[in-house]
């Protein structure tokens, strides 16, 4: 039996994946560190709200076997590059050296498609200055996961998604391109656990096309 913990939890990809960790017999318990309550109530479920500038007052709570990290925003709902970083980077760096120090052995990250530290577009050199650093810890396994256009239902609308995975569903038709194929949070979140479940060490990264095919419940 597993202790699962989620960073997250109130997002697309992270609330679902609550869910259904929370369905799951192989996890006995699902910690999750949030700025807001997720709304849900279960047994299994450890919920603490916390202030992520603050990691003195948390960082003796990611304790458990399995981190799972999904904490993200736009740069819309952010404000400003800056303020972007610290929730994307910084806050998950910081969770994940926590979890890290209290000798968690598994790390599962949402990263996105095209990251690298070395990318001109801000969005994928953040994701990949990311990676970058969590590599560097010292967990047993870390799973990074990199997903394509994201589809499901948020609490905030996002015109330009919504359009953009229209666009992208329709062109992974085309023959070749089918790992262009948006995919739904949901399924992200199932991948994550499967992910998570595999008996391999060491690094692993997941592109579009390989996350499409772990999307299936195991």
């Amino acid at each position: 039996m597993n202790t699962a913990i989620v960073v997250g939890a109130t997002g697309l990809v992270g609330n679902e994946l609550v869910r259904q960790l929370l369905k799951d017999s192989r996890i006995e318990k699902v910690v999750v560190l949030t700025r807001r309550s997720t709304g849900l109530q279960h047994n299994k479920l450890q919920e603490h709200i916390i202030d992520f500038n603050a990691p003195d007052s948390w960082k003796k709570l990611v304790a458990g076997d399995i981190l799972y990290s999904a904490l993200g925003t736009t740069l819309r709902a952010a404000g400003s590059k800056d303020a972007q970083y610290l929730i994307d980077h910084t806050y998950q760096l910081n969770m994940a050296k926590a979890a890290a120090a209290n000798g968690v052995n598994k790390y599962v990250l949402v990263s996105a498609a095209g990251s690298s530290p070395k990318s001109s577009i801000f969005y994928s050199r953040m994701k990949g200055e990311l990676e970058q650093d969590v590599k560097k810890l010292p967990f047993e396994t870390i799973h990074i996961l990199r997903p394509g256009m994201l589809k499901g239902k948020r609490n905030n609308t996002r015109t330009g998604e919504i359009v953009g995975g229209a666009l992208m569903d329709a062109i992974s038709y085309i023959p070749g391109l089918g790992s262009l194929k948006p995919i739904a949070g949901q399924e992200v979140a199932r991948a994550m656990i499967n992910a998570s479940f595999r008996h391999v060490v060491g690094i692993h990264i997941y592109g579009p096309g390989e996350l499409l095919k772990m999307k299936v419940a195991v």
